[in-house]
């Protein structure tokens, strides 16, 4: 007698879930037209796909080229994570210009970011920042992929599951192409380049739609910061606010972000509260580089002394935020006592600043 085969609970995350979405959506002015149809959405079960938005071009999803699919495919977080992670790059990239960028992503938020001379670099700091965090991530470059970082990205232990970037030698592709289950993708356009599309945010709830405009930071070089602390910031501090703020730009709030100039070392996101943001971000930071001689960008205003006391607690020499509470005066004398660096997301002489509140 045939034995029934079994059903393993495993068999739920291999299982394609077939989907009847239609070959077109329009929401206003829009147009999407299904280019991909998802192994399932968020959870197995449901079904899911990518429509890409009608006259979007350059450097986005659109655009993307499946090189390799993997035994699985893309799935739906595979593509929110690719986002994600290439918006960060290029924007990181028009801010440190000539720098090669590393973006590790985990479930839609950074989980390492570097900067370097070439991708193989960048990568190798970006991993550092988290090795546990790291695996079964979507990593983003802005620079093109060679043999010898090809060779690292396969490695079983990482358990990379995407591998996104503008250009790949032939023999990286051999390399990569060994590991069955790895899905590579490269950029439709050189991240250089303009990436077109409405620049409107989409948010089901249920019984209506939220639309925004898409946020894009303003900060970007030393002449947007200002300085509110009686120690004033090295060029290298600067730097690191700068690639700090803009990784918070793109990470769940309430986002703490600790690293230096050429890398971040540990992320709190996603918190209820600004101090358990930052704990998670000192904490997280001792299976990299740690936390000393950071500095520190937090995505809102410090409403206690507490975030300054903890940073300054654990080596971190400056933080980079949006004044707005009625205790910055407070706060910002705590920093003055503690030898804090203590700079705001404002250009010097205006008095409102930039948050950076992401919530996807």
């Amino acid at each position: 007698m045939e034995q029934k085969k079994e059903r393993t609970t495993r068999s739920q995350y291999q299982t394609k879930v077939t989907e009847d979405f239609p070959p077109a959506l329009t929401v206003g002015d829009s147009h999407f037209v299904k280019k991909l149809s998802m192994r399932y959405g968020e959870n197995p079960g449901y079904p899911a796909a990518f429509y890409q938005e009608e006259g979007a071009s350059g450097p986005n999803m659109a655009t993307i080229e499946v090189i390799q699919e993997g035994t699985k495919g893309l799935s739906y977080i595979n593509v929110g994570d690719m986002d994600l992670g290439q918006r960060l790059a290029r924007k990181l990239a028009t801010i440190f210009p000539g720098k090669s960028v590393a973006v590790i992503i985990k479930h839609e938020m950074p989980s390492g970011v570097a900067l370097g001379e070439n991708s193989l670099e960048a990568f190798q700091k970006a991993w550092q920042t988290d090795v546990l965090s790291n695996f079964g991530s979507v990593d983003v470059f802005n620079t093109a992929i060679g043999q010898e970082l090809a060779s690292l990205l396969v490695e079983s232990a990482r358990n990379i599951e995407v591998v996104y970037a503008p250009a790949f030698t032939r023999e990286a592709l051999d390399i990569l192409s060994t590991r069955k289950v790895l899905r590579v993708v490269r950029m439709g356009a050189a991240p250089s380049q303009p990436a077109i599309d409405n620049g409107l945010e989409f948010k089901r709830v249920a019984g209506g739609l939220l639309v925004q405009k898409r946020f894009d930071s303003k900060i970007v070089s030393p002449d947007f910061i200002d300085v509110v602390s009686k120690n004033r910031p090295t060029d290298s501090q600067i730097k690191a606010a700068l690639l700090c703020w803009t990784v918070a730009c793109f990470t769940r709030s309430n986002a703490i972000i600790i690293g230096t100039e050429d890398k971040i070392h540990g992320i709190g996101s996603g918190q209820r509260s600004r101090i358990d943001a930052a704990e998670d971000a000192i904490r997280l930071s001792a299976r990299g580089y740690g936390a000393r001689d950071c500095v520190m960008a937090s995505d809102a205003y410090m409403p206690f002394p507490d975030v300054v006391e903890l940073a300054a607690k654990s080596g971190i020499t400056g933080i980079i935020y949006p004044l707005g509470s009625i205790k910055d005066q407070e706060v910002i004398d705590r920093a003055d006592e503690l030898g804090l660096v203590m700079m705001v997301t404002r250009k010097p002489g205006e008095v409102d600043c930039e948050r950076c509140f992401l919530h996807r």
